[in-house]
């Protein structure tokens, strides 16, 4: 905890009030405010704006005014920690602030001076860009009169298109993130704004082809040159994000406005392409940078071509051509910069040719009954007209007839790992696109080439190489022979493009006809009934393992030779304990220790009992080990805490929050971020995952060094810790008695012989769901149970939240 905000903890019992402990922490994207309906001893709007990993706040007793005449009053208070921002709920009487807090507002806020001396000269001047507060506004401190021992200041809005002649707020009385009033808060009601159901994906990607595919399956879009965004709509909040995650609301504020004013409290989940259109609806990349550049610069469109999810419900197993339909009768009186992506049914070749004549990028096809599977599947494909793609940037060079500036850049493509060198872009940079360049490599540059292999430099030039952390989109005449570009031209940067993940694309000559058989990573499935898998041949793969939804054992076996990749660096060489559910869930189902006869891609191992007795255990050591499990009709895995070649040296601790029945989900959530913050108080990297259950797993990797019974023992004190110092939230003790109203810590399962659930594995319960790694920022928008295998396979295509597991802890293999 830090020294500012001692003064917020030092007024509140955490172990009577649900309000977050205070820690400073640093959020990455955007500077966020919240303004909180407070209805403790005086009914006031409590507002905060983020600075410097806390919120600043002030106590505004009418509330803020959309009137440029009102001066409303605001009373500097204690800074609150940032997770404050996500507090919604009612504080005991007999606690500071005693009463009922609603988040009625939230959003972004952008300082317009320097915030500190701001702060220092009593003027503090911004932008909001809110769900309901937009716009300019300002905070004036006033001069203390004698006794007062807190800065009054006023909160004024100033004049621009949002002001209003009257205060504009008394209307607004619900709760902008749950859509419940004061008085159903107090009551515990459920929140009313329905909610997406899933708060990430991955986004469908097109395959690069030559030839048009014929028939009428086809639907065939213009190809758009923007910024592919998914937009996540509830109620009147809406994010913008990119197809590697990075959210770019504030940057397109615009679109987010309208998005939000036009879904009119609807849950949905767009998919399309933010773009610059000119008059003739011709979309242009090079200005959608200038745009970035300076926001009042272009016709910003969104350009819709999906719908995800709607009301709550998940359409990506739904037809495409049913998506669409839906979309283009929602987007009928939509904004104007809000634009549904017309298609065209079969006649590929024709959409091709008139494409290009018009001087547009290309074309995209789409299969009319497909779903969105968040892959490159061959399910979408794209035809350009000329030759455009992204490469690295890994250095730049500057000829002798300059002084400064940029004369070439030096391009590379990924291939099995390394940056190989592409040739290099020497036209298409403006002296704009040279001062911007120059900006971002100031700070990129170094000593060593981050080619495989360098290029040489030409006659009276000088190269400076750069870490290969920019994108850019290039657009050139052909490959040569030697795989270098030629006639390369710069179009811009792409800051939504991670660099790894940049290939050279090639063609895909023809388009597999819907019966072809499927061969991927291991997978052998032909038309007939058989299935091969990792060399094992899979018995009764139609066989029904779950029944809502279904799901066959074909389903799961799939599933985990998908997975497998992610999940054996927890799974392989540790211990297992398994269940078993040859007949499906509905049927007996049962736990394995010890290997059984004729199981395959195992490795068994004796170890010694508590009472001294060998017996045999099993562990696996590869992809079929993992396949032949489930042919057997493993649905769990359980692991032991430690490596077979450390077996008495654990190195995974699992702290499991057990709630007791019908707890508030917002409470397990808390218990998950009380565990974190226990430990990162004993400078221990903690990671989440979900159960596919009740409860969260937090999971703590540690050098094996202590033996289990120390091992254990620091467990049990973790907990008891919590314990202590919450009494009313968690208790240490496993009797289910002793757990009424409260969180169980269970610290049991780190003892020798104990497991848990490995990361990704499927749950044996209804659903089917998985226990599934995320990250600390998703815990409020991931339920314990909220991720089954359908939403696993879309994650694992994605960014792993888990990829510095082994890299903080280089001692686990």
């Amino acid at each position: 905890m830090t020294e500012k905000l001692n003064e917020y903890n030092q007024k509140r019992n955490f172990a009577r009030t649900m309000e977050p402990v205070g820690i400073t922490e640093v959020v990455q994207e955007g500077l966020k405010f919240v303004v909180q309906h407070h209805l403790a001893r005086r009914d006031h709007y409590d507002f905060r704006l983020e600075w410097e990993g806390a919120l600043l706040s002030w106590a505004v007793p009418k509330g803020p005014s959309y009137n440029t005449r009102d001066k409303r009053l605001a009373i500097r208070v204690e800074e609150h920690p940032l997770e404050y921002r996500n507090f919604e709920g009612t504080i005991p009487q007999g606690e500071y602030g005693g009463g009922v807090v609603m988040l009625w507002d939230e959003g972004y806020w952008e300082p317009s001076g320097d915030v500190d001396e701001g702060l220092r000269a009593g003027m503090l001047k911004f932008v909001l860009q809110g769900g309901r507060l937009k716009g300019k506004w300002a905070l004036v401190r006033l001069k203390r009169k004698a006794g007062e021992t807190q800065d009054n200041w006023l909160l004024l809005k100033e004049k621009d298109e949002y002001a209003k002649t009257a205060e504009g707020i008394s209307e607004l009385t619900t709760s902008i993130r749950t859509g419940r009033t004061m008085m159903e808060i107090e009551e515990g009601e459920e929140e009313k704004i329905t909610k997406n159901p899933f708060s990430s994906t991955d986004v469908q990607l097109a395959k690069l082809v030559n030839t048009v595919p014929e028939g009428e399956n086809w639907l065939y879009e213009l190809k758009y040159d923007g910024y592919r965004i998914l937009a996540y709509i509830e109620g009147d909040s809406v994010r913008l994000i990119t197809r590697n995650g990075h959210d770019y609301t504030t940057r397109f504020q615009d679109v987010a406005s309208s998005l939000a004013e036009w879904a009119e409290g609807r849950a949905m989940i767009l998919d399309g392409e933010m773009a610059i259109t000119d008059p003739a609806g011709k979309t242009d990349f090079q200005a959608l940078q200038n745009y970035l550049k300076n926001p009042q610069a272009g016709n910003l469109t969104y350009i819709l071509f999906d719908l995800l999810a709607l009301d709550g419900a998940d359409l990506r197993g739904h037809r495409l051509i049913d998506r669409k339909e839906t979309l283009e009768a929602l987007l009928k009186d939509a904004p104007e910069n809000l634009h549904y992506s017309r298609h065209v049914r079969g006649n590929g070749k024709e959409s091709f040719r008139a494409a290009c004549e018009a001087g547009l990028e290309g074309i995209v096809g789409k299969k009319a009954d497909s779903v969105y599977s968040g892959a490159r599947n061959g399910d979408w494909i794209k035809l350009k007209c000329d030759q455009r793609q992204e490469f690295v940037i890994g250095g730049y060079t500057l000829s002798d007839k300059k002084t400064s500036g940029v004369s070439s850049l030096l391009l590379g493509i990924y291939a099995g790992g390394e940056l190989v060198y592409a040739g290099r872009a020497g036209t298409g940079l403006s002296e704009s696109d040279m001062e911007e360049l120059e900006g971002k490599f100031a700070g990129l540059k170094r000593r060593e080439s981050p080619f495989q292999l360098a290029p040489k430099p030409r006659s009276k030039e000088k190269i400076t190489w750069l870490e290969p952390e920019l994108v850019a989109e290039i657009k050139f005449a052909e490959w040569t022979a030697d795989h270098r570009l030629r006639q390369a031209s710069f179009k811009g940067l792409r800051t939504d493009k991670n660099p790894k993940d940049i290939k050279k694309e090639k063609a895909d000559e023809d388009i597999q006809p819907l019966s072809a058989a499927k061969e991927t990573e291991g997978i052998v499935e032909a038309n007939t009934n058989g299935l091969i898998i990792e060399g094992i041949k899979i018995s009764n793969p139609d066989k029904v393992i779950f029944a809502d939804p279904e799901i066959t054992k074909g389903d799961v076996i799939r599933y985990y030779a998908q997975v497998a990749e992610r999940m054996l660096p927890y799974l392989n060489h540790r211990i297992l304990s398994i269940v078993r559910c040859p007949k499906g869930i509905s049927q007996t189902c049962f736990y394995k220790k010890h290997p059984g006869p004729g199981s395959k891609g195992i490795v068994t191992i004796p170890i010694s009992t508590s009472d001294g007795e060998m017996e045999d255990y099993f562990y696996i050591e590869n992809p079929a080990g993992l396949i032949a499990e489930a042919q057997m009709g493993t649905l769990e895995f359980h692991t032991w805490g430690s490596r077979v070649d450390e077996l008495e040296k654990p190195d995974l601790m699992v702290f499991d929050l057990d709630p007791d029945e019908g707890m508030d989900l917002s409470r397990v959530r808390q218990g998950a971020r009380d565990v974190k913050n226990i430990l990162a108080e004993l400078s221990l990297n903690s990671y989440l995952k979900t159960s596919g259950g009740k409860g969260y797993h937090v999971v703590v990797p540690l050098k094996p060094a202590a033996p289990w019974d120390g091992f254990h023992n620091f467990a049990r004190r973790v907990a008891e810790v919590m314990e202590q110092k919450w009494p009313d939230r968690y208790t240490s003790n496993v009797r289910k008695a002793k757990r009424t109203n409260k969180i169980f810590i269970d610290w049991i399962r780190n003892g020798r012989g104990a497991t848990s659930i490995a990361p990704y594995s499927i749950r044996a319960r209804n659903g089917a769901g998985v226990s599934m790694p995320i990250a600390w920022e998703e815990l409020d928008t991931v339920a314990p149970n909220g991720v089954n295998m359908a939403e696993a396979l879309r994650r694992i295509g994605g960014n792993d939240p888990w990829n510095d597991f082994f890299r903080n802890n280089q001692q686990l293999k």
